[in-house]
């Protein structure tokens, strides 16, 4: 009778160790999301923006970000068109997209984007990949 319960016992624990197991490997295997950071600007000084546009690509670069639109042509489907232009930016996850909003890198030079910009500026969780 005694072997009944050791053995039971013994099954229950290696199924225990199986689940676990799985649980750990699915774990891994969930990726995170991209992040994009989606602006609309119309500028409104172009000398102060060429300060900001001087250091911004390598302050994006320096946080794994990459510019998937930067300007460039825009068909309105529906709606209004912007009235500047448009700029995305992915990055690996929405956390990274934060991280670089709030560095001190970009705060030095968000002010001038701020006063020779008129923008909208939104973090969008992107579909992770499968």
């Amino acid at each position: 009778m005694r072997t009944n319960y050791k053995l039971a016992l013994a099954v229950l624990a290696g199924v225990l160790i199986g689940v676990a197991g799985v649980r750990a490997i699915h774990a891994q295997q969930v990726k995170t999301p991209p992040a994009y950071v989606i602006a609309e600007v119309e500028v409104t000084d172009p000398t102060t923006l060429k300060k900001y546009s001087e250091t911004a690509p390598q302050i994006v670069e320096s946080f794994n970000g990459r510019y998937v639109v930067r300007g460039g042509k825009t068909q309105s489907l529906e709606g209004e068109p912007p009235k500047g232009f448009i700029v995305v930016i992915g990055f690996d996850s929405v956390e990274k997209a934060r991280e670089w909003y709030d560095s001190p890198a970009y705060g030095a030079i968000r002010p001038f984007r701020q006063s020779s910009t008129k923008s909208r500026i939104f973090i969008a969780e992107g579909v992770a990949p499968q």
